[in-house]
């Protein structure tokens, strides 16, 4: 898989890509710039207008930098660690979370994706 590169502001990320098939599909959508939402203070979320496929799983709890798919249309970019019994699909996960929280901030955000 190659890798992920997220651009948010002037702040740049690597992410390290799952292989399966919800990862693939994403892929084929790049480059994408996406304004993500803000939820509960650990995460910013975006919906697609179509649907992706997905292998959810419980995963049990939630790293700093994990990128998932919750059901098949909701991409999440998580900026806390934290305990979960939902459900998502591993996409992804950040390399280097230093400064990320801080770069997406208390609201809305605009992030891009592309192949790295």
């Amino acid at each position: 898989m190659p890798s992920l590169a997220l651009r948010i502001g002037d702040k740049n990320f690597r992410a390290t890509l799952y292989d399966n098939d919800s990862t693939r599909s994403l892929l084929k959508k790049l480059p994408l710039t996406l304004t993500m939402d803000e939820l509960n203070g650990n995460e910013k979320f975006y919906f697609f207008s179509e649907k992706l496929p997905s292998a959810s799983e419980r995963v049990g709890s939630i790293k700093t930098g994990d990128l998932m798919l919750y059901g098949s249309d909701c991409l999440v970019l998580f900026y806390e660690s934290f305990p979960t019994s939902y459900s998502y699909t591993r996409l992804g996960t950040v390399d280097d979370v230093t400064g990320l929280a801080n770069a997406l901030g208390s609201g809305s955000v605009e992030v891009t994706f592309s192949i790295n």
